[in-house]
């Protein structure tokens, strides 16, 4: 399937629309929650604090990354809520989605690490962007996941 042409943004969840809201949950819940039959906190109070990236064509929003802010220059930023829209799967949006928030992070917080927590069966995807597993694999809500890491370039690895 060939790639999509998109747009990307960054905003704070207060520079989101109640409709852009609105769309950023509801493709969050209908994966995480519904399709991966997951019951979790979704709304855990991360989203006030965060930076929220959106991929989106044209008004459609088709995938989104939450970048959380890092509590000092020791503590990396992390990236979660990874999520493409099922209805744009296999268009390699999960790449560009890593390209974007890896982007951002660099970006808007140059002194720091990157880290995320990956569903296991994604390791190899996270590795490609320069993440490395820093954790024995843990269930979290019911699914394997692995903590993962991507230092500076300036950093030791």
């Amino acid at each position: 399937m060939a790639a999509v042409a998109y747009t990307a943004d960054l905003k704070s969840l207060d520079e989101l629309s109640a409709r852009e809201l609105y769309d950023l949950l509801r493709m969050r819940v209908d994966v995480f929650v519904v399709e991966q039959n997951c019951p979790y906190p979704e709304l855990d109070g991360k989203d006030i604090d965060a930076l929220h990236l959106r991929l989106m064509d044209g008004d459609e929003l088709i995938g989104s990354t939450r970048l959380l802010k890092p509590y000092s220059v020791e503590h990396p930023v992390k990236i979660g809520r990874v999520v493409v829209s099922p209805a744009h799967r296999g268009k390699r949006l999960g790449e560009a989605l890593m390209k974007e928030s890896i982007a951002a992070c660099e970006k808007f917080f140059p002194a720091n690490s990157i880290a995320l927590s990956a569903q296991a069966h994604l390791r190899r995807f996270y590795e490609s962007f320069g993440f490395v597993k820093t954790s024995e694999e843990y269930l979290e809500d019911g699914i394997p996941h692995i903590d993962m890491v991507r230092q500076l370039a300036t950093q030791p690895a």
